[in-house]
C-alpha cells in the first residue's frame, strides 16, 4: 500500500512539474511586421508612371512588435492582368500583351541590429530597353520569427 502511494505521489509530482513551463506565453511574438507606403515619401503610390532610363528610390515603412529581421521588393510585368490578394487601387490597364523585355527585379535584403522600426530605401533605374506597360510593384517584410506582410501596387513603365 506504501508503494502505491509513493507511485502516485511521484506521478502527481512529475505531472505538476511538467505542466508548468519555463516558456512564457506572454512573451511570445503573435503579430505580422507592418509594411506602407502610405507616407509622404512612399514610393511608387498606386498608378505611378515611371519612365524608361530613370532611376527612382524605392521606399517603404516597416515596423514589428519585436523585431524585423528582412524585406524584399519584386517588381514585375502585369502584361497578363493577373492580381495580387493584398492590392488596393486599381489603375487603367493597356491591353493584354506578350512580355518582350520586361523588367524583373526581385531582391532579398537582410535588416541589421533587429530594429522595431526600419525604411525600405532602394535605389533602381528602370531600363532604357525596357517593354513599357502595367507592372507590380511588391514590397514584403519578415520579422525574426517568420512572420510576413507584403503589399503591391500598380505601376506603369512610359516612353
Amino acid at each position: 500500500m506504501k508503494r502505491i502511494t509513493k507511485y502516485h505521489s511521484l506521478l502527481f509530482a512529475l505531472l505538476l512539474v511538467g505542466a508548468c513551463s519555463t516558456e512564457d506565453s506572454s512573451d511570445k511574438d503573435l503579430e505580422k511586421p507592418t509594411i506602407s507606403i502610405n507616407y509622404e515619401d512612399g514610393f511608387p503610390q498606386a498608378c505611378s508612371q515611371l519612365v524608361k532610363g530613370q532611376t527612382y528610390n524605392f521606399r517603404a515603412m516597416v515596423a514589428d512588435n519585436k523585431a524585423l529581421a528582412a524585406y524584399s521588393l519584386d517588381i514585375h510585368h502585369n502584361f497578363d492582368h493577373h492580381t495580387h490578394d493584398d492590392q488596393g487601387e486599381k489603375c487603367e490597364l493597356s491591353a493584354i500583351k506578350q512580355a518582350v523585355n520586361p523588367v524583373i527585379f526581385m531582391e532579398n535584403y537582410t535588416i541589421p541590429n533587429s530594429p522595431t522600426t526600419h525604411e525600405i530605401n532602394i535605389r533602381f533605374t528602370i531600363p532604357k530597353d525596357a517593354d513599357t506597360g502595367d507592372y507590380h510593384c511588391a514590397f514584403s517584410v519578415t520579422d525574426e520569427t517568420g512572420w510576413q506582410s507584403r503589399t503591391s501596387v500598380d505601376i506603369k513603365i512610359i516612353e
